[in-house]
């Protein structure tokens, strides 16, 4: 009974995108001849640089030429990178270490690094509360870090949740994505409790965006886009996206929604109103690009993956195939 009402409750979602075009095409490869896999991309707000998580190291790039600008080194296992431009600090995720690098923003030299808790997965920064955040996937509990001083504020417990993304109304309350639940966890930063669980009614919630003027949640799960309303957790909107998403970005210019789609497509989803929301496109990319990030000031997107081998013949019905070696890469979409 619960999930016809919900189901009678979602707004009209239009699945054909033939009748619209974002645009966006793939205009570029940057390529890295560095080995190992990688995680998020982190487009820096105030700079023209673009950090990549790849293996033990951080690669930095020029975001309009694919040029080599830097390496942040013994990162290991590192997922992702956050910034607070206000200090000239960048922190990242190293999930194999269990901490977080701090480094400057303008030399890209290692200031410290921080102990937070098991398995660092996205970071962020929270405009709100000034605090880095880390979800620590296998701990299931989210870090809080003052820049000011570089040391572990809070811990905050989500009880039995695998953690992904992280995302923040910066108005005081944070959003985080629980895997293995199904489900979103709010968190009032300020009391540091958890407050609410938003059941997804899909499953394995990976990437996650904010549309903070309309109140929406955008949480890419298994094939699905779940749109949320971030105030009470009623489920706005269901729309089809590609297979194996692991992330999500959202233009707030032109009300946008990107997801990034690991089979080889980016879907893109027009936020037509607060309740009302359209599959434009999908945009063919590559087979492994699965994360993203957006650069709001261009509205360029980038997605990180590499080349594949082929597969055997006799090879295994969920056998994946093996990255080429020294072959890992940038697409840059743009319209």
């Amino acid at each position: 009974m619960k999930k016809t009402l919900l189901c009678l409750s979602l707004a009209v979602v239009t699945i054909s995108a033939n009748a619209q075009s974002s645009g966006y095409h793939v205009s570029k490869t940057f390529h890295i001849a560095s080995l190992g896999g990688w995680d998020y991309p982190s487009s820096d707000p105030g700079s023209n640089k673009l950090y990549l998580s790849h293996g033990g190291q951080v690669n930095i790039i020029d975001k309009t030429t694919g040029d080599s600008v830097g390496i942040i080194p013994n990162t290991t296992g590192v997922h992702g990178v956050a910034f607070v431009n206000a200090l000239g600090k960048g922190y990242t995720s190293n999930g194999r270490l269990n901490n977080v690098t701090v480094f400057d923003l303008k030399t890209d030299k290692i200031i410290t690094q921080i102990a937070v808790g098991k398995n660092p997965d996205w970071i962020m920064y929270d405009p709100f509360s000034k605090r880095v955040v880390t979800s620590n996937h296998s701990g299931g509990d989210i870090s809080l870090i003052d820049p000011a001083t570089d040391q572990v504020t809070g811990t905050i417990t989500i009880i039995g949740a695998k953690l992904e993304t992280i995302v923040s109304d910066e108005a005081g309350k944070l959003y985080i994505n629980a895997e293995d639940k199904n489900e979103i966890a709010v968190v009032d930063i300020a009391k540091g409790t958890v407050i609410a669980h938003y059941p997804l009614d899909a499953d394995g919630p990976t990437g996650l965006a904010i549309d903070v003027k309309t109140k929406r949640l955008f949480s890419t799960c298994d094939k699905l886009l779940v749109v949320m309303d971030a105030t009470n957790g009623k489920i706005v909107a269901k729309l089809p996206i590609g297979d194996g998403c692991d992330g999500a970005a959202f233009d707030p210019a032109t009300k946008l929604v990107f997801t990034s789609n690991g089979e080889g497509t980016v879907t893109v989803v027009k936020e037509i109103s607060a309740n009302e929301f359209k599959v434009i496109d999908n945009i063919t990319t590559k087979r492994g690009a699965r994360t993203i990030t957006i650069d709001e000031k261009t509205h360029k997107l980038f997605l990180p993956t590499a080349d594949y081998e082929a597969l055997p013949a006799d090879a295994a019905k969920n056998a994946r195939p093996k990255m080429i070696p020294g072959s890992f890469q940038v697409l840059v979409l743009e319209k």
